[in-house]
């Protein structure tokens, strides 16, 4: 049930209940309005006490959202730097392996032409 349908509810019982108490009250006209100012006020008392709940509610929602968001924000920068980490390990890593290989092939290009040069 909405918020909205709730309030509607609430106060068409509160003027139903207000209006058949009037019929029915084997009571006089001052008795009956002390009555249905209590009932007003009682009605005021709940309606303040329900949006003070509802603000209440509204701020606790709003910092675990806050957290919550904060926490991932974290998560997200944790996987960030693993992973550049990693990329940076891999990148190093491939870099000296396409170093040495190379200069292996270097060397073995340099070897290969020297015996061709003697052989010559």
């Amino acid at each position: 049930m909405s918020s909205r349908s709730f309030w509607i509810a609430f106060l068409t019982g509160l003027t139903a209940g207000s209006v058949a108490a009037l019929l029915y009250a084997p009571q006089t006209g001052k008795e009956a309005r002390k009555k249905l100012g209590r009932a007003y006020d009682d009605a005021a008392d709940y309606v303040d006490e329900s949006g003070q709940y509802l603000k209440d509610q509204a701020e606790r929602l709003s910092k675990e959202a806050q957290s919550s968001y904060k926490e991932r924000v974290q998560d997200l920068d944790d996987a960030y730097a693993k992973a550049t980490d990693s990329l940076s390990s891999a990148y190093a890593e491939a870099k000296d392996k396409l170093a040495s290989l190379a200069d292996a092939t270097l060397g073995q290009v340099q070897d290969t032409a020297k015996k061709g040069r003697s052989l010559v």
